[in-house]
């Protein structure tokens, strides 16, 4: 798929301690099993058991040893869209267990609201999508506690953390609308409301300091002692890409077609662990043509030494070109640049209410385009630095099966081009990978888990897939797993793109699972081939009865694509198939909806 986003694998095993080495009051037959208890456990796993045995060795001589656990005082809930909030949420609960504190996790899609008047500590960890709406799978836990019957919560301490992009105007909104909605419920503030950029480690890490020293001043019962394993560091994540060959990069769109669209093969130089549904986060560089012009409007030589907090010190033109973000205009630059040019007109496009002004503006202009438009002079090079945001990871959804093929990761990369006043922009990353990366070179990539994209656990399970241009690459990965898993599960999948003849990506693969049976049925939408376009919403409408059926009896949903036009789209579709189908009205349609999606079964990789 296209480029949706920023982002970030993080595994962590416990390294492997043994146990013979020490001085042990255990018999050689118990140490082994010790040993072979704790080889290869998380470190959430191991500050678990640790807690646990802990628990058991202070029970005085004559009592029984209790049957389980006291009943955990912390709740750690997360609301994710990518992954991002679910990922830092587990390293909390991991470090609460480290501390000894009985704590429990769960999503807010899976969370009974109903047990939420019963909790003393809550720490919300929650994303905002789009223009300030919450996370697919919280979304029926937001509209409980922003709703009506939300209970009074006097006995309640929580903090939030809240993840978002300063780009949007709603920056964080869905983790501030909770925030004052506790507080507003009568629930007393742990910590203050945390509020993380699309850099977010450090910032959440901080969080999670503060509200680890809140809770050890007596809001929770006091940590145990706790055998401590070190857990081994992620050889392969965001903040230390990993590197993998280019092996194949093929057009596969037909001679023709409007668009530019890429296979891309991937050799990591060490095996990556992955599965269907995941996405690849690719570390890109800037053109140096952009580069050029960021000089040539500052008046600055490109040979400055300049220090990254990451990289350590290089020349201003390796880092612009391999650090910082000179393509994507967002609102904290055009804030500090606007401040530093003392631009007026800048400063107009921030202001409340100006937000489709400020998106018209942004919309084919890059960083180089304000310098240009609004200049400084005297400008140095850590000025200029500090205007910019870091170059974030551009995520591909990965289109291969890691069962099928574990040497390799498959993207399908729309290339990136367009024509805005009189020049020609392209993509960060779909250009650099298309154009600038040559077979055989390195590209830096780390694997960014969605588990909110998750083939169902039965294989018996019947899915339904949903997806437009390069929105189909999950469901090549969907599709090569469960014919090498030997699924038993009907499959439908429903593809949207152009023209038929140069867009209809992956056809003949399609095709060849409808000939051997992986695949039920196909039913492709193509917008430009006849004269009233049509897309994948107008298919579902016209298979509304299959469609609902599917769903009753248990299916699966999942949708990939545009998170505008496609998305919103499709679910106005499926909106309207549950009133058709069900005879009800839209506001219980969207209920059902909610349901599907807090129960995994409705499921979006939108962006």
């Amino acid at each position: 798929m296209a480029a949706r986003g920023f982002a970030s694998r993080a595994s962590a095993g416990a390294r492997s301690v043994n146990a013979s080495a020490h001085k042990t009051p255990l018999s050689p037959a118990k140490t082994g099993a010790l040993q072979a208890l704790v080889e290869g456990l998380s470190r959430e796993q191991v500050a678990w058991v640790s807690g646990y045995l802990a628990g058991l060795g202070a029970v005085t001589e004559g009592q029984a040893a209790p049957a389980a656990a006291p009943a955990p005082e912390v709740m750690v809930l997360h609301g994710s869209q990518t992954g991002n909030a679910e990922r830092v949420a587990r390293d909390l609960h991991a470090r609460l267990a480290e501390r000894g504190l009985g704590a429990r996790i769960d999503s807010l899609g899976a969370y009974p609201t109903a047990r939420l008047r019963r909790e003393r500590v809550v720490l919300i960890v929650i994303s905002t999508y789009g223009e300030g709406e919450p996370p697919d799978a919280a979304q029926a836990f937001h509209a409980f506690v922003m709703g009506e019957r939300a209970p009074r919560l006097a006995d309640l301490r929580y903090a939030v953390l809240a993840l978002g992009d300063r780009g949007y105007e709603r920056f964080c909104q869905t983790g501030r609308d909770l925030d004052a909605r506790l507080a507003a419920l009568g629930a007393t503030r742990l910590h203050g409301l945390g509020e993380c950029d699309l850099d977010y480690e450090e910032t959440a890490r901080a969080w999670g300091d503060a509200v680890l020293e809140a809770l050890a001043d007596g809001v929770v019962s006091p940590p145990v002692p706790a055998l401590r394993l070190v857990a081994a560091s992620p050889v392969c994540d965001r903040a230390r890409p990993c590197p993998a060959v280019l092996v194949e990069n093929t057009r596969i769109t037909g001679r023709g077609s409007s668009k530019d669209v890429r296979h891309v093969v991937l050799a990591p130089a060490s095996p990556l662990t992955f599965e269907p549904g995941d996405a690849l986060g690719v570390v890109p560089r800037n053109e140096p043509e952009l580069v050029a012009g960021i000089l040539a409007a500052t008046g600055l030589q490109g040979c400055e030494r300049v220090s990254d907090a990451r990289a350590g010190d290089m020349e201003l033109a390796t880092a612009l070109e391999g650090r910082y973000e000179i393509r994507v205009l967002s609102r904290p630059f055009l804030e500090r640049w606007g401040a530093l040019a003392c631009a007026a007109p800048l400063k107009a496009l921030l202001v409340a209410g100006e937000a489709d002004a400020l998106k018209a503006y942004g919309a084919d202009r890059d960083v180089g385009d304000v310098m240009r438009e609004f200049p400084v002079k005297g400008l140095c090079a850590d000025e200029l630095l500090s205007a910019l945001r870091p170059l974030a990871p551009r995520l591909y959804s990965i289109a291969s099966s890691g069962r099928a093929d574990p040497d390799h990761v498959h993207l399908t990369v729309g290339v990136v081009r367009y024509e805005a006043r009189g020049r020609a922009y392209r993509g960060v990353a779909s250009t650099w990978l298309a154009e600038r990366v040559a077979s055989g070179a390195e590209v830096p990539v780390y694997v960014h888990v969605n588990e909110r994209f998750r083939l169902p656990a039965d294989p018996a399970t019947s899915i339904l897939m949903v997806g437009a241009g390069t929105g189909v690459a999950p469901f090549r990965a969907f599709l090569e797993e469960r014919a090498l898993l030997g699924a038993t599960g009907a499959h439908w999948l429903i593809v949207g793109d152009r023209r038929f003849e140069s867009d209809f990506l992956y056809q003949r693969e399609w095709l060849d699972y409808r000939r051997k049976g992986v695949l039920q049925r196909l039913d492709a939408a193509f917008s430009r081939d006849a004269p009233r376009k049509e897309y994948v919403q107008h298919r579902l409408l016209a298979a509304s009865r299959e469609v609902y059926g599917w769903l009753a009896e248990g299916g699966h949903l999942y949708v990939c694509g545009d998170a505008r036009g496609m998305a919103e789209g499709v679910h106005a579709a499926l909106l309207t198939i549950v009133e058709r189908e069900r005879c009800c009205g839209r506001e219980m349609a969207a209920d059902y909806l909610r349901a599907l999606m807090a129960e995994g079964r409705y499921q979006r990789d939108i962006y």
